[in-house]
This record gives structure tokens, sequence and C-alpha cells, in this order.
């Protein structure tokens, strides 16, 4: 049996996306989810989602790690789900739909290519030394670094992430650097378990950190770079609880085909 599949990317973090809203979700291959992602003998991508119906909501988020196994929330596929619901005719210019992490609303643009997300509320930042702990929908590690264009990324996350603190359950480790208008953040991740060109739930939290970390309230607007491109986090601060937390940027279709 052939199924379409469609690639999105959003900041150049891409995603396989199966529309499965005819039957419900069951006897799932994770091995074959961890070979279509392989970006040598696979379609290539850092997870797999499915779209599935969903009595209360407009459909529901399925999202899978490169490594084939049921992931945590991921912000940037978070948005691409959305610009593919619109393509498949299932919203228009907003939507609630169900994640793993609870209930999200999103808007998109006319073009299908720009989506805003609402994330979730935060309230609980640890620290770790001199980083940052918290979790946007999935755990996140937040460290700030100079000269972060020849850092070792790849090393030094992977390092971090099987470090005796969060080895079992693993974490996503974000480097951050101050540019003053804008933030450069590089991120390893957990799941894909490399570098990737962008990770939604990370610069959500690197927003958030670097907030926290000079000492700012009030609405918050970050411009964030990434290997990717470009994407904006606003968010409320009270110096408590961070609200009205949105994950703004691209989504785009890269291509479709049919696999076995």
């Amino acid at each position: 049996m052939k199924t379409k599949f469609y690639k999105y990317q959003g900041a150049g973090n891409d995603f396989i996306l199966i529309d499965h809203t005819h039957a419900p979700l069951e006897n799932i291959d994770n091995q074959l989810i961890e070979n279509l992602c392989h970006r040598r003998f696979g379609v290539g991508a850092d997870g797999l989602m499915f779209v599935t119906r969903h009595e209360e909501y407009d459909f529901e988020m399925h999202y899978f790690n490169a490594d084939g196994k049921l992931g945590s929330m991921c912000g940037n596929g978070g948005r691409c789900i959305v610009a593919f619901a619109k393509h498949l005719g299932i919203i228009e210019k907003e939507t609630n739909f169900l994640a793993v992490d609870g209930s999200h609303y999103a808007r998109i643009s006319e073009s299908g290519e720009w989506v805003d997300l609402q994330m979730i509320d935060v309230s609980i930042i640890d620290r770790d030394d001199e980083a940052y702990v918290l979790n946007t929908g999935s755990p996140h590690y937040v460290t700030i670094q100079d000269n972060l264009k020849d850092f070792d990324v790849f090393n030094e996350g992977k390092n971090i992430r099987y470090n005796q603190t969060y080895s079992e359950k693993g974490i996503n480790v974000n480097f951050v650097e101050d540019h003053g208008d804008h933030l450069f953040v590089r991120t390893y991740e957990r799941g894909v378990e490399d570098e990737t060109y962008a990770c939604g739930t990370g610069v959500t939290a690197v927003a958030m950190a670097m907030a926290k970390h000079k000492n700012q309230t009030g609405h918050i607007t970050t411009n964030i770079k990434v290997l990717g491109g470009d994407i904006k986090i606003e968010f409320d601060y009270d110096g408590s609880t961070f609200s009205n937390v949105f994950l703004c940027g691209p989504a785009k279709l890269v291509f479709e085909g049919e696999i076995d």
C-alpha cells in the first residue's frame, strides 16, 4: 500500500507529515518512522507527524522524533502541522488543536507560510550552575556562550544531554549568544541526537531564560536567529509566570511524494 507524505520545514527544522484523518492511529511501526527520517536511506527529517481527527478540536498532532520514538511537544513541528492542516482544508485562518502537552491556538497567514503558535504558560525555571532549565512543552537547558558561530555544539551539547543529571530522560541543550537586537541560538536536540537548524520549544525557552537573566518584565518581543532563519517569540512576563506565549515563524511545504 502506498501512503502519501508531505515534507515541510520551519526555519530549517524539517518534518514528514501524513494525513491520517481517515482512520484511528494504530499499530505504529517505530522502526519504519526512524528509517523514513534517515537522511541517507529515507526521506530525511527531524521528525514525523500524523494528523488525526479529534471530536473536541480541529485536529490532533502526533509527533515522533527522528529515532522513531513518540516525542514531546515540538514547536516548529506544531507550526508546520498548522500549515499542513490549512493545506488539507481542515482549517482556514486560525485553529485550536491538541498536542501531547495540551491544547494549542494558532493563527496562519493567508499564504499559509507564516504561523503564530501559542505555547504553554511557564512559571518554573530552575538553575543548573550558570544554566537555566525549564519546560516549554519539552525540557530545555539554556546556557550563554560566546563565539557561538565557531562553538562545537554537537559534542558539547551531547555531553550535557548524556551527563549524569539528564541521561535517563534526556534534555535539549540550547546555546545562546546575545547580539543586542537579536539572540543567536544553536540547539542539540534529544531524539534527533544532533544539532538541528532550529528548535521551536528551544528558542521559546531561550527567550524566557534571557528575560529572566536580564530581569525584564512586561510584554516582551524577542528576535532570534537560528541556522535555518529567523524566528520571533512574544510573551508577557510578570516576574513569576510567562503567559500569552507565541512562537512565530515560517512553515513551508518543500515537496510531496509517496512511500510504500
